[in-house]
């Protein structure tokens, strides 16, 4: 059986991201927006961003417990590579890569190693 390693994602939830890879807007894609991170899938290095990659779903109808009916045609996100997406940068507002700094912070009288996300091209905090 072959063994899977889940590496690292440098993307959170919550990241405010832009779409750098894919088709662009003038052609009806989605490259150069940006959105809101809602999900990370680490194993599938996927990620799910709000209002990017909406996809068409035909849901069967069907009765809720209320007693309404439901189907037709839903517009959902789908999840998209995180490769095709960089994280912006507070500043400037347009993409970046992050990087680490270790900080020591003084808990409880002790010393203690902490990292940081940091934005590249600003150097600010993310």
């Amino acid at each position: 059986m072959a063994k899977t390693t889940i590496s690292k994602m440098k993307i959170k939830k919550g990241d405010l991201v832009q779409v750098i890879s894919g088709r662009s807007q003038k052609n009806g894609g989605d490259r150069g927006k940006q959105g809101k991170v809602i999900a990370v899938y680490p194993e599938t290095q996927r990620v799910l961003v709000e209002g990017i990659n909406r996809v068409t779903k035909h849901v069967k109808a069907g009765a809720t417990a209320r007693g309404t009916r439901t189907g037709g045609l839903t517009h959902t996100e789908a999840a998209i590579h995180v490769s095709n997406v960089a994280i912006v940068d507070p500043e400037s507002k347009k993409p970046t890569r992050v990087k680490t700094r270790v900080e020591t912070v003084e808990r409880n009288g002790r010393q203690k190693a902490s990292r940081v996300r940091v934005a590249v091209k600003s150097d600010k905090d993310l």
